[in-house]
């Protein structure tokens, strides 16, 4: 299918005249999106997220889910960008341990933090809307601190930037001129609160992902602000009731592609292939996190049926327990804090917990040791 998605404008950046491409506004026209080249593929998606809603609403804790969830898609969004960030790396930072790769790990915090920004607005009747004011905000968030931090964290840019290459003149994408930025995120901004209702809710995540990585509106994390919209929204227009999903996953194993099904937009307005890549992340990333629900949940059940039937356990190594998929790496020290009692009772709770294998003393150390929830670390990690 042949379709134009934009136009061109000529623009000088590095001494370079270079054409920058500015896309139409959403939806695509001329022609229409052929709705039967999505139909089958987004009632397919559909029903994988609705199975995964189910799953999740059968566990006993979803907040453990969300705290695993949403960590694992901070790690893998920003992995897309170059962060060699690993899971232990995050539970390591969050137990207060040392971590080699500071820098790494502080940007997949970031992630987290703006991610969390965008969602309590989106929550809150007295909120932000989504809209370019949210997504600055969020991105003063994921810039803070980090190695981005000198590229004008939360403002829009206001010079050219490029993709790919080593200058303007043999970039592989040169997106629209900083003076139209603000014009078309604010079109884009009407796109997301148009209640048409003519397409469905995930085809209009695909579109509005594809064409905010075109504005491309800041000169650093753009992907990983792109990502964040998918996950906000997927929630915000009711998909998931909570951010259960990793589809940065599906992404990050099928980068190439990932990048190429967006280039081919721009290049020869295919948008329906896009879109069919789109579908299969989400309808692919809802059975991962689905089977991830149901193996972890079957490894929690596990682990206490093994405490229940000790007879050395008690109150305080109950309540460890059920504290350790949100703190699956620690010290005695923090689980004194955490529940509040005295060295020795906290100490005591590990220990049982030790001796049924549930947990296992990482240091080696007679001291200043640290324990690590292992069996429920790999399986996040698969």
């Amino acid at each position: 299918m042949t379709r134009s998605t934009g136009t061109y404008a000529t623009v000088t950046t590095l001494a370079e005249s270079v054409r920058a491409f500015v896309p139409f506004p959403l939806p695509p026209d001329a022609p229409p999106l052929a709705a039967e080249s999505y139909a089958e593929l987004n009632r397919h998606a559909e029903l994988a997220l609705a199975r995964l809603s189910g799953v999740a609403g059968l566990v006993p804790s979803v907040d453990w889910l969300l705290y695993s969830a949403i960590r694992k898609e901070a790690l893998l969004t920003s992995q897309i960008e170059g962060t060699q960030a690993s899971l232990t790396d995050l539970f390591d930072q969050e137990a207060g341990f040392a971590v080699s790769n500071t820098d790494d790990v502080e940007e997949v915090v970031n992630y987290l933090r703006a991610f969390r920004l965008v969602q309590d607005n989106l929550r809150d009747s007295g909120g932000l809307p989504m809209s370019a004011r949210l997504l600055c905000d969020a991105h003063r968030l994921l810039l803070d601190g980090a190695r981005g931090a000198g590229k004008q964290p939360g403002e829009l840019r206001r010079s050219q930037n490029w993709i790919g290459g080593t200058r303007p003149g043999n970039a592989a994408f040169v997106p629209p001129p900083a003076d139209q930025v603000a014009h078309l995120l604010s079109e884009l901004e009407r796109f997301i609160h148009d209640d048409g209702g003519l397409l469905p809710p995930l085809v209009r995540i695909a579109l509005v992902h594809a064409q905010f990585e075109t504005i491309h509106p800041f000169l650093d994390g753009n992907g990983r602000i792109g990502r964040l919209l998918i996950a906000a929204l997927l929630e915000h227009w009711r998909l998931l009731p909570e951010p259960v999903m990793y589809v940065s996953g599906f992404l990050k194993q099928h980068q190439a592609e990932y990048y190429r099904r967006l280039s081919i937009i721009r290049t020869g307005g295919d948008w329906e292939a896009w879109i069919a890549f789109f579908l299969e992340a989400v309808a692919v990333a809802a059975q991962d996190a689905e089977r991830s629900i149901i193996d972890i949940a079957t490894l929690v059940a596990a682990d206490r049926r093994r405490m229940l039937a000790s007879a050395k356990a008690g109150a305080a190594s109950y309540r460890l327990f059920e504290m350790l998929p949100m703190m699956p790496r620690f010290t005695v020290e923090r689980v004194r804090r955490r529940l509040e009692t005295t060295f020795p009772t906290a100490n005591a709770a590990v220990k049982v917990l030790q001796d049924l294998g549930i947990v296992a003393e990482t240091t080696g150390q007679k001291t200043n040791r640290s324990f690590s929830y292992q069996g429920y670390i790999d399986l996040l990690s698969r």
